[in-house]
């Protein structure tokens, strides 16, 4: 954290992004005005939230990263865990409560910050211990709490309600909040814009300089090691997005690969496609990229084919995209479009209409075509109250069937994948199985898959790119030629 005399500001250096404390004074007033107009909270309302907590992993003493709590990082943008906050809603003023540390921790953790260090740091109106919540919030004669409580649609898991000694001396409430705090996050401001695009300006040159280094021999790890190592030295983007999917050959069909049980780990093969998932975050800030390509750098027909269809679902949407536009047919635009490049390709056969009403897109895309991105890689309040999923196949692994409008931050990422399970099953339904040449299909069961993701923020007219990598597969083959040019050896190829 840098901050100048008056203006405190977030940074890993003069090269990074610096993140004014305005950002988050911005977000509170916005939340305030929401309650406000709600008519349900009396004068003397406080809103009260509870950060992420310290913890170590399983029964030892090794602490894990720490990284925020995301809805207290969206009103405070603490770094430091066990923090409580609250917001007073009639004038927007904002208190923190950090814990209080006794004397001997400053031996392992360096000078304790004072409660007007914080007070600076963070650009609050107060800042308190939190032993002396419940002391603080009567001195103010809070009349109502505001607590979160709801549901994350993508999840299914619930927000965790701040709890604090005292806390049952007091009126509270914990059904106003969630819904109007969700909603504030859907729309980000211009700060919080800035701070997604540096993260994707990060991400787009990691996966550039990912591009240039791929090449048969390398495992997907190195791929992986890579990226987070350009996004960390170069930009200060220590915290990734989420776990990075570096799918080579059949892999790349596997959607969430690279979990624990599947690490990456397959040495890239010639002849492989490759497809990378990954995004960096800065000050919780997120970015969510896909680029696939061939592993030797030069695509063959059937690579080319399906990756020129994919490429053109994805611009369909990007062209698509405005106010007012909603996001189910969005997805189905980009299904249209590849069930057309498939019938042209072969794979597919008869009218492309018979086979949208038979879901047979969902066989090759069985995923949604993106979702909202922010301080969450899937950001909340895609199914506010009063929506609801689509059960069909495809349709209901949307991450959100809202209509689009300005300041909305979403992903677009259609693909093609060749799994065996969803073929057979295909195959099998006399519906869909009439539209498929299964001699055709045969040749491309170990193909893999091709997404391509790119993040795009809605505005008044159209939508912003933010991602900005090669896409064409004359740019992609161009710069995997360049990098060769400047190839080192492999660890394993070193003698």
């Amino acid at each position: 954290m840098a901050s100048g005399k008056n203006h405190p500001t977030f940074s890993r250096g003069e090269h990074t992004h610096q993140v004014p404390m305005e950002l988050f004074q911005e977000n509170r007033k916005r939340l305030c005005e929401r309650l406000k107009a709600t008519g349900q909270v009396p004068n003397g309302t406080f809103v009260v939230l509870q950060g992420g907590v310290s913890e170590t992993r399983n029964d030892t003493d090794h602490e894990p990263i720490f990284r925020q709590e995301s809805f207290f990082h969206w009103a405070f943008g603490v770094e430091e865990p066990d923090f409580f906050g609250a917001i007073e809603v009639d004038t927007g003023r904002a208190i923190l409560f950090p814990v209080r540390l006794g004397e001997a921790y400053a031996v392992w953790m360096g000078r304790l910050l004072t409660e007007d260090d914080f007070k600076h740091l963070y650009s609050v109106d107060e800042v308190h211990f939190s032993d002396q919540i419940s002391e603080v919030l009567k001195s103010k004669n809070a009349s109502l709490l505001l607590t979160l409580h709801g549901l994350n649609t993508d999840s299914g898991k619930y927000s965790k309600e701040a709890v604090f000694e005292g806390i049952a001396e007091f009126e509270v409430n914990n059904e106003i909040l969630h819904p109007e705090i969700t909603e504030c996050r859907v729309f980000k401001t211009d700060l919080e814009l800035q701070a997604i695009r540096y993260a994707n300006k990060i991400s787009s040159e990691a996966h550039i300089e990912v591009m240039k280094h791929v090449r048969p021999g390398m495992y997907e790890y190195q791929a992986e090691s890579i990226f987070r190592h350009y996004c960390h030295y170069t930009g200060g983007l220590r915290m990734l997005a989420y776990t990075c999917i570096c799918g080579s050959g059949h892999n790349g069909s596997i959607l969430h690969y690279g979990h624990s049980g599947a690490p990456n780990s397959k040495r890239l093969e010639d002849g492989d496609i490759c497809l990378l998932d990954m995004g960096a975050e800065y000050y919780c800030y997120g970015s969510d990229i896909t680029c696939s390509y061939p592993a030797n750098g030069k695509f063959t027909q059937d690579q080319k084919a399906i990756y020129e269809a994919v490429l053109a679902a994805n611009r369909a949407v990007l062209a698509a995209v405005r106010p007012g536009v909603s996001w189910v047919d969005m997805h189905k635009l980009a299904e249209r479009v590849l069930l057309e490049h498939l019938v042209q390709l072969g794979l597919l056969k008869g009218n492309v209409e018979d086979m949208m009403r038979v879901r047979l897109g969902a066989v090759f895309m069985p995923h949604g075509l993106g979702h909202f991105l922010g301080i969450d890689t899937h950001d909340c309040g895609g199914y506010p109250q009063g929506t609801q999923r689509i059960d069909e196949p495809g349709l209901r692994s949307l991450r959100t069937v809202r209509t689009l409008e300005p300041r909305m931050v979403i992903t677009i990422e259609p693909g093609c994948y060749f799994i065996d399970t969803l073929l057979d099953r295909a195959l099998q339904d006399e519906r869909q199985r009439q539209f498929i040449d299964e001699t055709v299909i045969r040749r491309f069961r170990h193909f893999g898959g091709v997404r391509i993701e790119d993040d795009i923020a809605v505005t008044e007219t159209g939508c912003e790119l933010l991602s900005v990598v090669p896409r064409t597969v004359e740019e992609i083959e161009r710069v995997m030629a360049e990098g060769r040019s400047s190839h080192q050896p492999l660890p394993q190829e070193k003698k």
